[in-house]
């Protein structure tokens, strides 16, 4: 890849989708440095591979896929590792909190995070992508590789779970009740 593509595959991609991007694997994982990672990884990953996009969807929808197969290979091997015993693994903990950390991390921030923790993957994906993100239900349903009308089943089905998770007390204050 020469110059001229590589500043071509900036404009083009990186600068109109990478907080896209960044806020999907955000909202996914739950960590800023893990989704900081993701998102360099997403694009790196698109642009090795830019040369394969066919154009049979928009850019955006095509890098937002590749945004969902990194974060669920990601969030699987997290889950495997999880589940493997501390001492076959030689991963020590040496997460230490930021200061832009504990700034993003509000109360309501917090509770939002927790019920979509709560909801699985494809309700998870689907809210992320069309609630927090936008996308339209076409862009969403190419994304995921569903059709439109199991993206709007889910979307429906997962804002009825994550609402009942979600409530607010007398004062105002938001509460995530796992409960329910």
């Amino acid at each position: 890849m020469n110059e001229q593509q590589k500043e071509s595959f900036i404009r083009d991609v990186y600068h109109p989708y990478h907080q896209d991007v960044y806020h999907y694997c955000l909202y996914f994982v739950n960590n800023v440095e893990d989704a900081q990672d993701l998102t360099q990884d997403i694009f790196v990953k698109a642009l090795k591979s830019i040369s394969t996009f066919k154009g049979d969807s928009s850019v955006r929808t095509w890098i937002m896929s590749i945004a969902k197969n990194t974060t669920v290979d990601f969030y699987r091997k997290k889950k495997i590792r999880r589940l493997l015993p501390f001492k076959w693994s030689n991963e020590r903990s040496t997460f230490v909190p930021s200061p832009e950390f504990h700034i993003e991390r509000n109360v309501d921030w917090k509770v939002i995070q927790e019920a979509l923790n709560s909801l699985k993957n494809d309700y998870r994906q689907v809210i992320i992508l069309r609630g927090l993100k936008e996308f339209s239900t076409k862009e969403t349903a190419e994304i995921l590789g569903w059709s439109e009308s199991k993206v709007k089943v889910n979307y429906h089905r997962a804002m009825k779970k994550i609402s009942s998770y979600i409530s607010t007390d007398e004062e105002g204050v938001v509460m995530y009740e796992k409960s329910k």
